[in-house]
């Protein structure tokens, strides 16, 4: 598995000389932050390919996937509770919105369950009625905390919350519900999922079955065992905070460092052209 992912890693580096690339920022989250041996990975990375990656921190992280959504929450609320359902871990970032500002974060949590870890817990269990009810309260239980300390369910009851999803299960829940037979990233990316429209998704999702799930045009095979558990992810979050509707953002940390790196870019000293001689 080891040399699988960095044989994946030199292929983008071998891409990337390919190409007049004035900035670079390549980054690792969670599994990295976690592992025992994240930083000897990564020192064997920039090694054998060339790529400088770095660990960043799950503020940062949080940050990163709150800039890039910023365009979705204008006008949206008082406050806004982001979440990214990842394969290792989900984001959750708690966002003060204040009319002509940038969105300010509040709080933050990394929660250690993601689509992988879920899928490796359940196995097969996942698809049964049973098992999703056990992974949804298990992430339910899990998010206790950060309700505690940030009393989002008061502020919910009160309105002008919004909940903003971004990851590869909202975006599919998001087609499910539109009907699409192909996924459209134009279609989905700010799009507004109601909580009705969101169950019965995620009730057309369990009724497929492994070969449903693989056949499907917003599925597809090599997603087959990660959607019911990033399902159970959503589900939670949505019981433990019911918001009337969630909006859908296809875009994340990755859109939060391309905007960081054209921004920086647009600030660099630009050398002088040689003026015509007279």
């Amino acid at each position: 598995m080891l040399r699988t992912r960095i044989a994946a890693l030199a292929i983008c580096a071998e891409r990337l000389e390919r190409r007049p690339v004035r900035a670079l920022r390549a980054v690792a989250t969670e599994a990295c932050r976690r592992a025992s041996n994240g930083a000897a990975f990564l020192a064997r990375v920039k090694q054998e390919t060339g790529l400088p990656v770095t660990i960043i921190s799950a503020r940062e992280e949080a940050e990163l996937a709150v800039e890039s959504c910023a365009p979705l929450l204008a006008g949206t609320g008082r406050r806004a509770l982001l979440f990214d359902i990842g394969g290792g871990s989900t984001e959750l970032a708690w966002v003060r919105l204040d009319d002509g500002a940038e969105p300010r974060l509040i709080g933050y949590l990394s929660l250690p369950v993601g689509v992988v870890s879920l899928a490796e817990r359940f196995g097969a269990a996942s698809y049964t009625a049973a098992g999703f009810a056990a992974m949804v309260d298990d992430v339910a239980a899990r998010l206790a905390c950060f309700e505690q300390v940030h009393c989002i369910g008061h502020e919910l009851r009160n309105g002008g919350v919004t909940l903003l999803g971004t990851s590869g299960t909202v975006t599919t829940l998001a087609g499910v519900a539109m009907g699409l037979v192909r996924y459209r990233r134009e279609l989905v990316d700010g799009a507004v999922l109601t909580g009705a429209a969101a169950d019965a998704a995620l009730a057309a999702l369990q009724a497929l079955g492994p070969e449903g799930l693989s056949a499907h045009p917003c599925v597809g095979p090599d997603r087959v065992e990660f959607v019911l558990p990033g399902c159970a992810v959503f589900a939670a979050i949505t019981r433990v905070w019911p918001a009337p509707r969630v909006v859908v953002a296809d875009r994340g940390l990755r859109e939060g460092m391309l905007l960081r790196l054209m921004r920086a870019d647009r600030q660099r000293p630009r050398p002088m052209r040689p003026s015509a001689a007279a």
